[in-house]
């Protein structure tokens, strides 16, 4: 959406003026609405264009967007994107098999995505469609405390399909932790704050380095005066036998 015209930018020859509280001024001029917006340190902002004659108010432009971009964040943040996840299951599906894809399914829904599952006919299963029937069925009921049925079972070409859907507390509460989530990442991405641990850190492996040194030293030093007091013992010379 592009961004309103303002000040000398309206190219009308009069507007429907709206003071900076909302009050109507009238039909005036469009010079005489630019003197009044310079006179109160304020833009003129054409609010409808459209408008016979176009709409324009007395407002701080800047102050405008920031709380226009504030109110577009914080939409997004209120807004719960629904994913729909896809599960394949044969009509004679093993039981290892099963509780592998069901897993799948209780942990999509856990998440507060949708689910749909396919079973896949071939050849002669196609049929015999009460097995995927009953199949979806079972499934359903294996994973009723985290989802409910929201397309019942139904024929799609050589498969059948249904849709399962979180229950309404458990996506409230999913979209609760992500908004909590998403606003703790906003508060904790902070560059700044990022440089001055790197530089902490730097200054950590520094001091280590100058103690080893010093320890190096002392550790040489004690090693000369241990040779030193060790060497009078190995210098006996044997007694003269005459």
């Amino acid at each position: 959406m592009s961004e309103p015209r303002i000040n000398d930018r309206i190219r009308v020859p009069e507007v429907r003026l709206v003071g900076p509280n909302g009050e109507q001024v009238g039909i005036v001029r469009v010079e005489d609405a630019l003197r009044l917006a310079a006179e109160a340190d304020l833009d003129l902002v054409e609010v409808a264009p459209m408008a016979k004659p176009p709409v324009a108010k007395l407002m701080d432009f800047g102050k405008y967007k920031y709380e226009a971009a504030m109110k577009a964040r914080e939409a997004r943040k209120n807004q719960v994107n629904t994913v729909i996840k896809e599960i394949k299951l044969r009509p004679k599906i093993d039981p290892h098999d099963y509780g592998t894809k069901k897993g799948h399914v209780v942990r999509f829904l856990g998440g507060g995505d949708k689910v749909k599952v396919t079973i896949m006919f071939r050849g002669r299963e196609q049929s015999r469609p009460e097995l995927g029937f009953r199949l979806l069925q079972r499934l359903a009921e294996d994973v009723i405390e985290l989802g409910t049925v929201e397309s019942q079972p139904k024929q799609d070409g050589r498969n059948m399909v249904m849709v399962l859907a979180p229950t309404k507390k458990k996506a409230q509460a999913m979209a609760e932790q992500r908004k909590k989530r998403d606003e703790a990442k906003a508060e904790h991405d902070e560059p700044v704050e990022q440089v001055e641990e790197i530089e902490e850190v730097t200054d950590e492996v520094t001091e280590p380095v100058e103690a080893t040194e010093a320890t190096e030293s002392e550790s040489t030093q004690t090693e000369a005066t241990e040779a030193e007091a060790v060497e009078p013992a190995e210098k006996p010379e044997p007694a003269d036998a005459g």
